[in-house]
Parts: structure tokens; C-alpha cells; sequence
């Protein structure tokens, strides 16, 4: 049985594939997905103990095995300091810079390919759009102005050359990301677990999620998607205010979400990065991906939670289920 997502290596030709930041959250689903449909994949790591098929490279110091990219079919770009960490202004300055330096030396090193690749899929996140309350918003809708929406205009803004060495760019706006090895919600399950889970401030914000096996389709899909560039928003099409995603999360675990974390202690642990990530509000639609006809999995909320509770590994795809 084939479908609209169908992504295997034959469907999209792609046969190799160069990703930074592959051993992280989203990283590590996006390797496992592709070995398992025979894709070639170089891991881009830092130092030069590197081996085949994995890329040697330093975005601090500016040095990458160039000789290694040759050839490569689709660079994803995943690379960037972890968000989740008090921020100084030290750790604000390694976020941004992480982010920048990766994608300059990236972008710089496939315009020096003989043979560049077709796609370049570059990481950015809704974080773009600032706090926007009630707004819906889709890839029109202006950035924000906090440092999170600052941040990832500049990634996009440090991708855009690339496209003068022809290479189709898709900057990927990722949202809350629901998976059972990692991301926000692994944070999650404990707390909820013992009964101790509840609201974020009022609970009014906007959670803007997707299931991790939807975000690995998506970013195979959009290899593929030849007519898509720019900005694509990676969330499930139906976003959910936070007391909605506690209440579900809680009957999921089978417990009761009595315990809100009020605005107050959000800045007393976790100051600006608090406010940033767990207090905004963004109500994003996937205008993009529908548009071309990409259709996803799980669009129900209490269903990615209870995939991500029970511990399912999705990463392999709906080519894995199919066989």
C-alpha cells in the first residue's frame, strides 16, 4: 500500500543523506528512519576521529570534511546549544551562535561542491512568531520580537545563500515535538506520573505539537516536495491551549492535573527561559505541508500522548508497519 507520505529511498531517490545534529531528540528519529529504508546517512560529528560514513567537522573552528559531502543527495541541518537551560547572557550568546556558525559553515561548504545537493533542510522553529496569544498563524505571519523569535529569523536569514549555488531551501518551523525518547515531554511524564502535574500559568497559551514519527515524515516528505521552499511549519494541524494539553496528558497517565505552576515560580526556576518557552503562545497552522498534499498520522492530541506514554517506537515509519 503506498500513500501521499509514501518516502521510501526509490520514491524520493535519494540515496545519501548529510545531517547535523543527529544525535539529538530529532536527529536520532531522522537517522533511524532513513537506515531502515537503506539511506545512507553521514552524521556530521565534531573532531577528526570520525569514520565512514560519518562527516568529520568543527563549526567553531570552521573546518569540515568537505571531500565527504560530495555527492550527498539532502543536507539537514539540526545543529544548535540547547534551548533548555537557565540563560545568561553567555548561554544566550552560544544559542544564537551555535545556530549561526553551523549554518554558515554548512552553506559555505555546498557552494564549494562540485555536485551539491538537491534540498538543503535547514532547522528553525515556531519559536519564530514570538508571543502572539489567540493569533493563528501560518508561514505569512510576520517573526516576533523576543530573543527566541530573533534567533531563529537569524537561522533562516544564515540559510538563505545557499540558494544561489541552486539548491532548494525548506526551513522547517518545528513545534513541540511528542516522542517517548525525548523533548519536552520526557520532562513531562514524571511529574504527571506521580500526580503532580497541572497548568502552566493560566494555561491559556498555545501549544503548537506534532508526533515525532509525523515530524520524520514530514522532513522525508519535503525531500521530495519539489515545488515546496522556504519556511514550512512542522505542527499538527490542531494545536491545543496548555490546560487542554495537562488535562490530556493526565487522563492519559490516569491521574488528576491538580497541581498548577504559577507564573511566579516559572520565573523564579527558570527566569527568561521560562517565560520564553513554557508561558508564549503560538497557535500555528501547517498551511504549507497541507497545501502540498502531506498527510499526517496522529492529529488528535490525546493520541501522540498515549503512543509517547506507552513507550512506541515510531521512528521507522509507516514503511516499517507496511512491510
Amino acid at each position: 500500500m503506498t500513500t501521499p507520505n509514501d518516502v521510501s529511498a526509490s520514491a524520493i531517490a535519494v540515496t545519501r543523506v548529510a545531517i547535523s545534529g543527529a544525535t539529538g531528540f530529532l536527529g536520532t528519529a531522522l537517522v533511524k528512519s532513513l537506515r531502515d529504508a537503506r539511506v545512507t546517512v553521514h552524521r556530521l560529528r565534531r573532531g577528526s576521529s570520525a569514520t565512514a560514513p560519518d562527516v568529520a567537522w568543527d563549526p567553531g573552528r570552521g573546518t569540515i570534511d568537505v571531500a565527504a559531502l560530495e555527492g550527498v543527495d539532502v543536507v539537514v541541518n539540526l545543529a544548535g546549544e540547547p534551548l533548555a537551560q537557565r540563560w545568561s547572557p553567555e548561554r544566550k550568546d552560544r544559542i544564537r551562535a551555535s545556530r549561526l556558525t553551523a549554518t554558515t559553515l554548512l552553506v559555505r561548504t555546498i557552494a564549494s561542491l562540485r555536485k551539491p545537493p538537491r534540498v538543503f533542510v535547514s532547522g528553525s522553529a515556531v519559536g519564530y512568531y514570538g508571543n502572539r496569544g489567540d493569533q493563528e498563524l501560518d508561514e505569512g505571519s510576520s517573526a516576533g520580537s523576543d530573543f527566541l523569535a530573533t534567533v531563529a529569523e537569524d537561522w533562516e536569514h544564515a540559510a538563505e545563500p545557499v540558494c544561489r549555488s541552486g539548491v532548494r531551501l525548506v526551513l522547517v518551523r518545528t513545534g513541540l515535538v511528542l516522542g517517548a525518547e525525548g523533548g519536552a515531554l520526557a520532562k513531562m511524564l514524571l511529574p504527571f506520573r506521580l500526580g503532580l502535574g497541572g497548568r502552566i500559568g493560566r494555561g491559556t497559551q498555545w501549544m503548537s505539537w506534532i508526533a515525532l514519527a509525523d515530524w520524520v515524515h514530514a522532513v522525508r516528505f519535503l525531500f521530495s516536495a519539489e515545488t515546496v521552499s522556504g519556511p514550512v511549519n512542522l505542527v499538527a494541524p490542531n494545536p491545543v491551549q496548555n490546560m487542554v494539553f495537562a488535562d490530556t496528558l493526565a487522563r492519559v497517565l490516569a491521574r488528576r492535573a491538580i497541581l498548577p505552576l504559577p507564573e511566579v515560580a516559572i520565573d523564579l526556576l527558570f527566569g527568561e527561559m521560562g517565560r520564553a518557552t513554557l508561558l508564549a503562545s503560538q497557535r500555528v497552522r501547517p498551511r504549507r505541508l497541507l497545501e502540498s498534499g502531506f498527510e499526517f498520522e496522529v492529529t488528535v492530541l490525546r493520541d501522540a500522548l498515549t503512543r509517547a506514554a506507552s513507550g512506541r517506537r515510531e521512528e521507522g515509519g509507516r514503511e516499517a508497519r507496511e512491510k
